[in-house]
C-alpha cells in the first residue's frame, strides 16, 4: 500500500508540474504570437488577484447610494483610462462605459457590473467595514466591480489578439431598480452596441459554483393596491388579507419557498430539479395597512413565477373581496410596482453554459431549476434590448464561517469569487468573441 501512494503521489506531482509547465508555455506563447489561451487567462488572473481584492475592499469601505456615486465612478473611470480603454462617463448618472477594441474585425460583447451600495446598517464582521454610517455594500456590488475591472484588465493586456469589441458597463443605481433604464434611455446603445450582454450577481451558493438556467431567473414581483371605503374596520380588513393571502397562494405540498435560507440544501435548493423555488405563488404575509384621504388601502408584495398566471391575479383578488361581503367597499385594485424580471436568452444561456462546461470541466456550471422570489435586477432593461445571461455566482464559503446572503445582517464574500468570476468570465468572452 505504501508503495501504491508513493507511486501515485509521484504521478500527482508530474500532472502538476506538467499543467505548471504547460500554462507557463501559453503564456509565452501569448507574448510572442499575441493568441490568448484560456491558461494564460487563469495566469493574468491570479497574477492581478490581490490587486482586485485590495480595490474591492476599498469600495467596500468606501460605499455610495444609489444616484450618489461618485467617488466610485472616478476609481472605475481611473481604472479603465491606466488600461487604455476609450471611456465614457456622460450616460447616465455616475455610470461608465469602457470601450475595448480588439485587434481584428468581430462580434460585440458587453459585461454589466452594478456599482451602488445599500442604505443600512447591519453588522459586517470584516475589518475594511464602510466608515459611511448607514451605507453598506450589502448586497455583492464592490465583488461585481473588482470583477468587471480584472476582466477588463485580462482581456485589455491581449487586445491585440482579440477578434471585436467587448463594452464594459458600470451601471448605477441598480438598487433603485432605474439605473439599468436610465443608461438604456440616455441613449447607451448608441454609443455601444453590442450583439451580446453577460452579467452576474454573486449570491449564497457556494464559492466558486456558477448557476444558471434560460428564461426568468427570479419570481415576478408586483405590489398589489387595493383601495377601499373607510368603513371597514382594521380588524376586518386584517382578515380579509389573509383571506387574500390564502386565496392566492399556491406551491408544491410542504414546501415553504419564502424561507430563502435554503437555496444551499442540496434536496431542496434550486440545484435540484425538485426544488421547492419553482412554481409557486407567494405574497406578503401581513398586508401593509393604512388610511389616507378618507379611504383604507391594503398593500402586499406578489411573487408569481408563471407569467400566464399574471393577469389573472387582479381579478382573483376582487373574486375574493365579493365573496367576503365586500363588494361595495371596493373603490379600486392596481399594481402600483410591476418590475419585469430576468430572463436569460435561451440559445446564449446553453452557448454559455457548453463553453464554460468544456473550458473548466463538467462541474464549473450548474443547471438552475427554480427562481427566487425577493430579489430580482434590473439587468432586465439591458436584456429587452440585446439578447444576454445573467449569472449566479457564489460568495459562501461555510468553513470559513462566510455566508453570502444578500440584503443579511452579517454579509460576507468568500473573495476567491473574484478569481472564478474573472478567470471564469474572461474565457467565456474571449471564445464568444472567436464566432461570427
Amino acid at each position: 500500500m505504501k508503495k501504491l501512494v508513493l507511486v501515485l503521489t509521484c504521478f500527482m506531482v508530474t500532472v502538476s508540474y506538467s499543467f505548471a509547465q504547460q500554462l507557463k508555455s501559453e503564456a509565452r506563447n501569448n507574448n510572442s504570437k499575441r493568441t490568448l489561451t484560456h491558461g494564460a487567462i487563469k495566469l493574468e488572473t491570479d497574477r492581478i488577484f490581490n490587486k482586485l481584492v485590495a480595490l474591492r475592499r476599498d469600495l467596500h469601505e468606501n460605499p455610495e447610494l444609489a444616484g450618489n456615486e461618485i467617488r466610485t465612478q472616478k476609481i472605475i473611470a481611473q481604472y479603465l483610462l491606466d488600461l487604455g480603454l476609450e471611456v465614457e462617463t456622460n450616460i447616465y448618472g455616475h455610470g461608465v462605459a469602457g470601450i475595448l477594441k480588439g485587434g481584428k474585425k468581430g462580434k460585440t460583447i458587453a459585461w454589466r457590473s452594478d456599482m451602488d451600495a445599500l442604505p443600512q446598517d447591519f453588522p459586517d464582521p470584516v475589518a475594511f467595514r464602510s466608515v459611511v454610517k448607514g451605507v453598506q455594500h450589502g448586497c455583492g456590488h464592490d465583488i461585481h466591480m473588482a470583477i468587471g475591472l480584472g476582466i477588463a484588465e485580462v482581456l485589455a493586456k491581449n487586445k491585440e489578439s482579440l477578434k471585436g469589441s467587448v463594452y464594459f458597463i458600470f451601471q448605477p443605481e441598480e438598487e433603485t431598480f432605474i439605473g439599468a433604464k436610465g443608461m438604456v434611455n440616455s441613449g447607451l446603445f448608441s454609443k455601444i452596441k453590442p450583439d451580446e450582454i453577460y452579467g452576474l450577481h454573486v449570491s449564497v451558493l457556494p464559492v466558486g459554483q456558477i448557476m444558471v438556467k434560460p428564461n426568468e431567473m427570479f419570481a415576478y414581483q408586483k405590489r398589489v393596491r387595493i383601495k377601499l371605503k373607510d368603513e371597514l374596520p382594521k380588524e376586518d380588513a386584517k382578515v380579509l388579507t389573509k383571506k387574500i393571502h390564502s386565496a392566492l397562494f399556491r406551491a408544491a405540498n410542504g414546501s415553504k419557498p419564502w424561507e430563502i435560507q435554503h437555496i444551499n440544501d442540496p434536496k431542496i435548493g434550486p440545484a435540484n430539479p425538485n426544488t421547492i423555488f419553482k412554481d409557486f405563488l407567494i405574497t406578503d404575509e401581513k398586508f401593509t395597512i393604512y388610511s389616507k384621504n378618507g379611504n383604507l388601502f391594503l398593500e402586499a408584495y406578489l411573487y408569481e413565477t408563471n407569467s400566464a398566471n399574471l393577469e389573472a391575479l387582479i381579478p382573483k383578488i376582487k373574486q375574493v373581496i365579493a365573496e367576503s361581503g365586500y363588494n361595495d367597499q371596493l373603490l379600486s385594485i392596481s399594481f402600483v410596482q410591476e418590475n419585469p424580471t430576468v430572463i436569460n436568452n435561451e440559445k446564449l444561456t446553453d452557448i454559455a453554459t457548453k463553453t464554460l462546461k468544456i473550458i473548466f470541466g463538467k462541474d464549473a456550471v450548474t443547471t438552475d431549476y427554480g427562481q427566487l422570489p425577493f430579489f430580482n435586477d434590473d439587468f432586465t432593461y439591458f436584456q429587452q434590448k440585446v439578447p444576454g445571461v445573467y449569472f449566479f455566482l457564489g460568495g459562501s464559503n461555510l468553513e470559513k464561517g462566510i455566508i453570502a446572503m444578500n440584503h443579511a445582517p452579517n454579509f460576507q464574500v468568500d473573495e476567491e469569487s473574484i478569481r472564478t468570476g474573472v478567470k471564469s468570465f474572461s474565457s467565456l468572452i474571449l471564445e464568444r468573441l472567436k464566432k461570427n
